[in-house]
């Protein structure tokens, strides 16, 4: 009989680390299984020169439109497009590949463009969204305290 009064007992001792366990579950859960979805289908690439990344990741059926944006004051060459000052040009994807566009302002002289397929559920989609997460967080602009 005391052993089935332990787990209960064990919960009310440590509820703080339970309560913390289950909400981790619960947002892992969400995180393989809500569906994707977003405002835009665009991810903006602003081409200010040599430092702008020379690697771009879109997903099928999220961000599927690559919004170049010339943020320089010189025209800029992208593939066979070349872009005024303040210029946009939209590349919409189909099909998941990689694809190496010239463009001479970046470092190599090429964007790397990869297209993945949208994940399925599971565990697919949460490494997915982890990884966007992280690349928000890596790619934040750094500010000073003022």
């Amino acid at each position: 009989m005391q052993h089935s009064h332990a787990f209960p007992l064990a919960l009310r001792r440590h509820w703080p680390l339970a309560a913390l366990s289950g909400a981790i579950l619960l947002v892992l859960l969400w995180g393989m299984l809500a569906p994707l979805r977003g405002a835009s289908h665009e991810l903006l690439l602003e081409i200010r020169g040599p430092e702008t990344p020379a690697t771009v990741r879109l997903t099928l059926g999220v961000q599927d439109v690559l919004l170049l944006r010339n943020a320089t004051r010189a025209p800029l060459v992208f593939g066979p497009v070349q872009l005024a000052p303040g210029g946009e040009f939209r590349l919409p994807v189909e099909a998941a590949g990689e694809q190496a566009i010239p463009c001479p302002l970046l470092p190599g002289g090429v964007l790397r463009l990869r297209v993945v397929p949208m994940p399925d559920p599971g565990m697919e989609r949460l490494r997915w969204r982890l990884g966007n997460f992280s690349h928000a967080i890596r790619t934040l602009p750094l500010q000073g305290p003022e």
